[in-house]
């Protein structure tokens, strides 16, 4: 699929006059040594948000450039950083811009690990053939094509809670593509359900997508309080699903026969992920350590017990191939939990640091206090945070929320939420919004496209709209 450069220029020009307009206008010209510099009407400012939107644009243009989103953004927060420096040395501050760019590097480096962790658990599950099971059952299961597009919508909405919503959304995505083999439609249809419930169900779970770690490890929304966006995700999902669901055709499937069996402690893994989990939430809530500290110790177990898994394996391998030293390269391989750790998407943990620290630098120029104060102060809270929610439709959720945490405007529990659940499933609008539509678009190419979710974009804005009414309704305002 091609896109067209003037879809992505248009609302990033608009961004640049919003990052820089508001914030000159704020600029209170203290320049004095220790304190933070207000660069925004200065070239050094005004060409860091430059470098920010030309790299930006390659983000957002990954899928017909094929450059890796982590390659310009971690080149843009090197340039911002060099420039932030430069300004503070020729001020006489040797120290300032350091101890900031050390701040925001504390702040990847617990969510980076954190991920870390989880990724190597999801990546051990799927080598556990956890996922190939679910997937063999569903497609020699003889469900008709409706049952499946519910049945899939259904499983991706808890299921990416836990597995994140680009695991989740590709695993179901998989099945549809089995079992509607020369049914576009069909496809078509199920994989839009299939994005705008796994980015529905990871709004209501730190563990679902990246922006809502990020509000709970700030301590912004406690573990428990996510529960209270379970009902407006699930309204999200079920209102464009039901308006779907009558355009989907009910013929059965041409039946698929196939079985895979779970290996040996695959289940055993799901426990230990079951334990990580508690483990990082008892240690947040109760002992108000960070939950990496959690998510790493239960890493640990899971290297342990990869331990006992691999002896076993190899033992079983020895009795049938000789020795390894002694089988060729091609065959049955023992588990290594390593190979688990490889296989994390380091693209997207690169592109996170990127962001991370771009938008950091961004705060320390002090764009983002002038932005805060038009939205916030401005626009008021519900109607920002909604704002925020079509943003992520354009732009990836994962910067806006991290700019949205930076500002860190004044706002109660019920606004918390809320810009959770829009950074969340605002992307669904779009199919270039999230991780999921975008994987998706790849693995159904040429039928699931930007302007086949296009044509349903009415359907999911109701769901979006919906959403945000029954949340306001019911968590307060």
């Amino acid at each position: 699929m091609k896109l067209h450069p003037s879809l992505f220029l248009t609302p990033f020009l608009a961004l640049l006059a919003f990052l820089v307009v508001p914030a000159a206008a704020l600029a209170s010209g203290g320049d004095g040594a220790g304190a933070h510099l207000d660069l925004t009407r200065t070239w050094f400012g005004i060409g860091s948000v430059i470098v920010f939107v030309l790299a930006y644009l390659l983000v957002m243009g990954e899928e017909f450039l094929h450059l890796r989103k982590s390659k310009p953004v971690i080149v843009a927060a090197g340039i911002i950083w060099t420039l932030i420096g430069i300004a503070y040395a020729l001020h006489g501050d040797q120290h300032t811009a350091g101890e900031a760019v050390r701040h925001n590097l504390l702040e990847f480096a617990e969510l980076m690990l954190f991920l870390l962790a989880a990724m190597t658990y999801i990546n051990t599950m799927e080598e556990r053939n956890l996922f190939k099971a679910l997937r063999s059952w569903l497609v020699s299961s003889g469900f008709s094509l409706r049952t499946l597009f519910w049945l899939t919508g259904l499983l991706a909405f808890w299921i990416s809670p836990v597995a994140d919503n680009l695991t989740t959304a590709l695993l179901m995505a998989a099945v549809v593509m089995a079992v509607g083999a020369g049914n576009p439609k069909f496809v078509a249809l199920a994989c839009i359900n299939i994005v705008v419930a796994a980015n529905a169900g990871g709004a209501f779970s730190p563990f679902g997508d990246i922006t809502t770690l990020m509000v709970w490890q700030k301590g912004l929304v406690k573990f428990q309080e996510f529960i209270g966006l379970l009902v407006p995700s699930a309204v999200n999902w079920l209102i464009p699903a039901v308006i779907m669901s009558l355009s989907v055709p009910k013929a059965l499937p041409k039946a698929v026969d196939e079985t895979v069996e779970v290996k040996h402690g695959g289940y055993m893994v799901i426990a230990l992920f079951v334990l990580t989990i508690t483990l990082a939430v008892c240690g947040h809530n109760f002992l108000h350590l960070p939950p990496v500290l959690g998510m790493m110790t239960g890493l640990g177990i899971l290297k342990i017990y990869g331990y006992f898994l691999r002896q076993g394996e190899l033992k079983t391998l020895d009795q049938v191939t000789g020795p390894e030293e002694m089988r060729g390269v091609v065959g049955p391989k023992p588990f290594d939990i390593f190979t688990s750790m490889r296989r994390a998407e380091w693209d997207t943990l690169m592109f996170f640091y990127g962001v991370v620290l771009c938008v950091g630098g961004l705060g320390t120029i002090g764009y983002l206090a002038g932005l805060s104060h038009l939205m916030y102060a401005d626009l008021g809270p519900t109607t920002a945070n909604i704002l925020v929610g079509l943003l992520s439709a354009i732009v990836d959720n994962i910067p806006v929320m991290f700019a949205v945490l930076t500002m860190m405007p004044d706002m109660d529990l019920s606004q918390w939420l809320l810009v959770t659940l829009t950074a969340g499933v605002g992307g669904s609008l779009l199919s270039i919004g999230s991780a999921a539509g975008v994987a998706l678009m790849g693995q159904a190419r040429g039928v699931y496209t930007f302007f086949s979710h296009l044509r349903w974009s009415w359907a999911i804005a109701l769901g979006y709209a919906g959403s945000i009414w029954v949340h306001l309704l019911i968590n307060g305002s």
